[in-house]
């Protein structure tokens, strides 16, 4: 056992990013409020759900030569607190400078999170606060129990939903121009 895991299980409770670097190589952790959280493996239908969107946004992104579009699992840092592996992710070619050898140093420009009954929570609270904080543009949230999919866009510092798809319709990034999802090709 790693001696980060160890603390861990000694019930030390405030980690940075020096002690999730000492997580051995292809551990199952975020670091998420000083946290370092377990996240269990996700279902087949996940993963589905997850290549679907993925295969869509990369071959548009790719085509058209706007940036790079990334899966999980990849480390984005946010804050000494902080280091995420989101679902998806779309860094703009722009921004490409924010994309490290070891991790993302961060916020992408877009972030999908496919929520999960062990990680809905942090998604849908923590992740979703320190996203804004951190400037994500733009953060899609994708529960498959309901088909469903939801848009936040950052507006003045906070996030708004633009727009909420359920079972049948059409999603629109705002950021990456020209991406359209149909909801029934990825459920």
């Amino acid at each position: 056992m790693s001696a980060i895991l160890a603390e861990l299980a000694a019930g030390r409770e405030r980690f940075t990013y020096e002690d999730y670097c000492r997580l051995p190589e292809g551990s199952p952790y975020q670091l998420i409020g000083g946290e370092l959280v377990m996240t269990p493996s996700p279902t087949p239908y996940h993963q589905l759900v997850s290549g679907k969107l993925q295969l869509h946004m990369a071959g548009f992104v790719f085509e058209k030569r706007l940036g790079i579009v990334l899966d999980a699992p990849v480390d984005v840092y946010l804050a000494e607190t902080e280091t995420y592996q989101p679902d998806l992710i779309f860094i703009s070619d722009e921004r490409l400078a924010i994309v490290e050898e070891t991790r993302i140093n961060g916020a992408p420009d877009l972030v999908v999170e496919i929520l999960s009954p062990g990680t809905g929570y942090y998604d849908l609270r923590s992740k979703y606060k320190v996203y804004e904080k951190s400037g994500v543009r733009e953060y899609w949230i994708v529960d498959p129990q309901n088909k469903s999919v939801q848009v936040f866009c950052l507006r003045e510092g906070k996030f708004a939903l633009d727009q909420e798809v359920e079972q049948q319709g059409t999603v629109k990034s705002r950021i990456i121009a020209g991406l359209e999802v149909q909801i029934g090709s990825i459920f």
